[in-house]
């Protein structure tokens, strides 16, 4: 403790004090972005944003639940556990290093990533010692087997809980269904079986092997100058262990079951429904034109295609809509709605009509246009905040993205034409082969989901 402290102050406190100015950067629409690594070769992607006297920053790794082999729920488990003690200290004694200086301090986990991030004043002696507690999780964790084993019954808990959740159990049955055996089918929350079973030797060797500096970018936005973050960024860098990245997750296959719907009973008034295929990777040359074909199809709230359709015209959903999340590899396509389940079969078949229609014939000009102008007119609401244009900021590093990616967003979305998003379409989308799951009462013809079926609902 006392090394690491001194460490800190002595190289990272005396840079801080030394860049305290900056000259703030020039206003564009979209962030400059500026990259370098550190000596010990960490990605460092860097804002610079004087609004507020404020620093936001965040490690991003590639350690989400797609990482968790043949454990499902470790990612998460690991990274719940980071705030549970580090160097030393307990729970209690942690959270207070951060709340004494005005800190807050989080962790998250999804299915590509696990991050750890952290907002302070820019004020030097403030961020030396917010950095510092930083520090301790980032390198030494504890991973007490008490709060181990009190969050794995959380986590269980929560499994047990969502079951009763018919969205829930949808968003489930639709990953494993439509991923099969590919990494991305693994279950954030984990199984019984693996919670279950699961202890403190499994979470610290998934930190040993995940949480690298190999494995890590470093995203800094806020009030700080370039020498600043560098002296931050050489801090983290050099308090990170190492090791090496995970070897490329694979490209998703087309679903075995495409084309098929699955139907899980549930007692509800309403059905929820997903439906969708895999999608593409960030990267992809498509993204912008199936971005705004998206927007026009569902991704637009109430005056897209699907919301006209479904809600205004027929009344047959009071929510509807449509996005493509790319991912590492390749992400899903996904329609989600809840519907009379009286009336399920009408709107399957609204649903797959609407998509068909604009993925045959494109979209209009009009609606193109006001699209366009949506999408870019609200563009720079996103990134009204530094935590926004962090998060912004932590995907372009990960991802690979250019630096110029927000700054050319707007000007990449003019310039489609209707013909570009339509062929994009036809390319992308193939609604035949759309997996479509179903959770509500039994279906018209009152059958009900076989035991296969119900699998992924256990």
């Amino acid at each position: 403790m006392h090394a690491i402290r001194h460490t800190l102050r002595r190289s990272l406190l005396p840079l801080l004090a030394l860049a305290a100015t900056a000259v703030a950067a020039s206003a564009q629409s979209g962030p400059d972005i500026e990259h370098w690594t550190t000596d010990d070769d960490l990605d460092v992607y860097y804002v610079h944003s004087p609004t507020l006297p404020m620093v936001d920053l965040r490690l991003t790794f590639d350690a989400g639940s797609a990482r968790d082999g043949d454990t499902p729920g470790l990612a998460s488990l690991t990274s719940n556990l980071l705030s549970e003690g580090a160097g030393g200290l307990d729970t209690g004694e942690l959270a207070r290093r951060f709340e004494d200086q005005g800190a807050r301090f989080s962790t998250d986990s999804g299915r590509d990533t696990a991050s750890i991030s952290l907002r302070s004043l820019n004020d030097p002696e403030t961020l030396s010692a917010a950095v510092e507690a930083l520090t301790l999780v980032i390198s030494e964790p504890d991973f007490p087997e008490a709060a181990v084993d009190r969050e794995r019954r959380r986590m269980l808990v929560s499994l047990r809980n969502s079951r009763q959740d018919p969205g829930s159990l949808a968003r489930e049955a639709f990953w494993e269904t439509l991923y099969g055996d590919h990494p991305y089918a693994s279950r954030p929350g984990g199984s019984e079986e693996s919670l279950e079973a699961m202890d403190r030797d499994q979470v610290a060797t998934f930190f040993d092997d995940h949480y690298v500096r190999e494995n890590a970018g470093l995203a800094i936005v806020g009030d700080l100058s370039r020498a600043e973050a560098e002296a931050v960024a050489e801090h983290l860098g050099s308090s990170l262990r190492s090791g090496s990245a995970p070897e490329p997750l694979p490209e998703p296959e087309p679903s075995a079951k495409a084309g098929e719907t699955i139907h899980i009973p549930f007692g509800t008034n309403q059905s929820h429904v997903l439906m969708g295929q895999v999608g593409y990777p960030r990267g992809d040359d498509d993204h912008f034109a199936l971005y705004t074909g998206n927007h026009i199809l569902g991704g637009g709230g109430l005056v897209s295609r699907l919301a006209e359709e479904m809600r205004e015209e027929r009344g047959l959903s009071y929510s509807v809509g449509s996005r493509f999340s790319p991912m590492k590899q390749s992400g899903p396509f996904l329609i989600s709605t809840q519907i009379r389940s009286d009336r399920t079969q009408e709107a399957l078949e609204v649903l797959r009509t609407t998509v068909n229609d604009l993925r045959d014939n494109g979209p209009g000009e009009d609606e193109l246009q006001r699209s366009v102008r949506n999408i870019t007119g609200s563009f720079p609401l996103q990134l009204a905040d530094n935590r926004s244009i962090l998060g912004y900021v932590a995907n372009i590093g990960f991802h690979g993205l250019p630096l110029d990616y927000l700054d050319r967003f707007p000007e990449r979305i003019e310039a489609l034409d209707g013909d570009t998003i339509h062929e994009a379409l036809q390319r992308r989308l193939q609604p035949d082969e759309f997996v479509t799951v179903i959770v509500g009462p039994q279906d018209e013809d009152g059958e009900e989901a076989d035991e296969e079926d119900l699998e992924g609902a256990e």
